[in-house]
């Protein structure tokens, strides 16, 4: 019993160092890559590359986000590959090579139709060594499994599982949303992402221009455009760019954002970007309906239906975000150090609109004084009226009799004078104050003259203030 217990401890430390190989090469990146080649408007091939999760290739689909490491996988740009047909609904499914058995059996590829059994096989019932080891080996198999690497081994005939984090049973998964693109591909937006700083880039603007006209062949029907340029993590910058084709009547066109894609995406194209500091190019068209429907209604592979589901229900704007799922702690960060980064753009833009608002309250604050001071200087201005109206009047009215109208005013004056004589009518007085009240605006020439004005004897520097009077008062004065 002790050397059966001793042998199966050798085998499983055998094991053990085995998978642990897998394990540290499973890091350096995930999936082979293949390549097809659509044409373009500009008579290349352009291929296009697929791959897996970590794998140094370039993003080819509807590019979701901004994309920050130097490899991406086909499909929303958020560095995995996402599903066939759209490249957005499910998790790309590596072939399998052909691959012997543990002690160097020669083992068979399975087919895509067989993988989700033999999967099923190692994590439960490997017939591997055909004893109790078996069951060991398929604990191993399920923690491969759920951390999402490695590969289990089952059968001695059957090539073994790859377990990558696109499995179902991997649990390093989560769904995030994303904002639907807008682009269309008539627009011909190109997104690259440089692996320098924006300042550089921005300084370099006009370089660049003219180094991207040279990768496209110097044509002179062809101008190449900046759109924008925004600054990722990782001390990367984000340029937008569009090619405008001219044709000999005069007219000109935008590249279809497909076509400059394919263009850019030849091996020999993309060398030459490479040593301008692009490390990777993306479109970013907008989805059809169709297309949109048929994306929500799969869920990716590996990403439980129920989840899915109720990422679907809890999406914060179903009309501009779209669920999409994020694996392994490396996608994880991505997204988070874009957040930070974008959190950062917002608090920078709430500090410039403060900054706005204090410069407008300051503004304000100055026409308030201003206005105030109008004010006052129309007030004077209408008592100098005022004066001269009533000067004016006594000279033209000097030596004639007192008229109907002015005998009038003077009767009823009179009255109200006798109403301010009574001791009960403090309101009846206040009123009348207002109505005789006068503005003395003094005069070194006739301080002490007093003249008869309307009726009234008065100093000649005294004048109405018909501005300061109540509307009752006022209608008394005109009458």
């Amino acid at each position: 019993m002790r050397t059966a217990n001793l042998q199966l401890f050798r085998v499983v430390c055998v094991l053990f160092l085995w998978y642990r190989g897998h394990l540290i090469g499973a890091f350096g990146g995930f999936g082979a890559t293949t390549t097809t080649a659509p044409g373009s408007s500009f008579s290349f091939s352009a291929p296009t590359n697929t791959g897996g999760l970590f794998a140094s290739t370039q993003n080819k689909g509807f590019g979701f986000s901004s994309g920050l490491s130097t490899g991406a996988a086909t499909g929303t740009g958020f560095g995995t590959a996402l599903g066939t047909g759209l490249n957005f609904g499910g998790f790309n499914v590596q072939p399998q090579q052909q691959q012997g058995g543990l002690f160097g059996q020669p083992g068979q590829a399975p087919s895509q139709s067989n993988q989700l059994i033999n999967t099923a096989s190692a994590l439960s019932a490997p017939t591997l060594l055909g004893d109790e080891r078996d069951a060991i080996l398929a604990k191993w198999n399920q923690l491969q499994a759920f951390w999402g690497t490695g590969k289990g081994y089952f059968n001695n005939n059957i090539a073994p599982v790859d377990f990558t984090q696109e499995n179902p049973f991997c649990r390093f998964k989560a769904v995030g949303y994303s904002c639907i693109p807008g682009s269309k591909d008539e627009d011909g937006l190109v997104v690259l992402a440089l692996n320098k700083k924006e300042e550089d880039v921005r300084s370099q603007q006009q370089q660049l221009v003219e180094s991207l006209h040279k990768v496209l062949g110097g044509n002179q029907t062809l101008t190449v455009n900046i759109e924008g340029v925004k600054a990722l993590p990782d001390d990367q910058t984000e340029v937008i760019i569009y090619v405008v084709e001219r044709s000999p009547n005069g007219t000109s066109k935008r590249i279809a954002a497909s076509s400059l894609f394919g263009f850019v995406e030849q091996v020999n194209v993309k060398t030459q970007l490479q040593q301008l500091g692009v490390v990777m190019s993306v479109t970013r068209n907008e989805l059809s309906p169709a297309q949109l429907k048929q994306l929500l209604q799969n869920p990716p592979a590996g990403v439980d239906p129920i989840i899915w589901e109720q990422a679907k229900v809890d999406n914060p704007d179903p009309d501009r975000l779209i669920p999409v799922p994020m694996v392994g702690f490396k996608e994880l960060l991505r997204r988070l150090k874009i957040q930070d980064q974008m959190t950062k753009q917002h608090q920078t833009r709430v500090d410039i609109i403060s900054n706005d608002i204090s410069e407008l309250q300051k503004n304000q604050a100055t026409t308030v004084a201003k206005i105030a001071q109008y004010k006052r200087k129309l007030m004077a201005l209408s008592h100098r009226v005022l004066q001269v109206l009533i000067k004016q009047e006594i000279q033209r009215k000097s030596g004639y009799a007192i008229q109907v109208d002015e005998e009038h005013l003077r009767v009823q004056l009179d009255t109200i004078q006798s109403e301010l004589n009574a001791p009960t009518h403090l309101l009846v007085e206040s009123h009348c104050l207002i109505l005789i009240g006068l503005i003395s605006i003094p005069s070194s020439h006739h301080h002490n003259e007093k003249r008869i004005i309307f009726g009234f004897f008065a100093p000649v520097h005294q004048i109405w203030n018909l501005s300061a009077l109540k509307p009752e008062v006022r209608s008394i004065l005109i009458q």
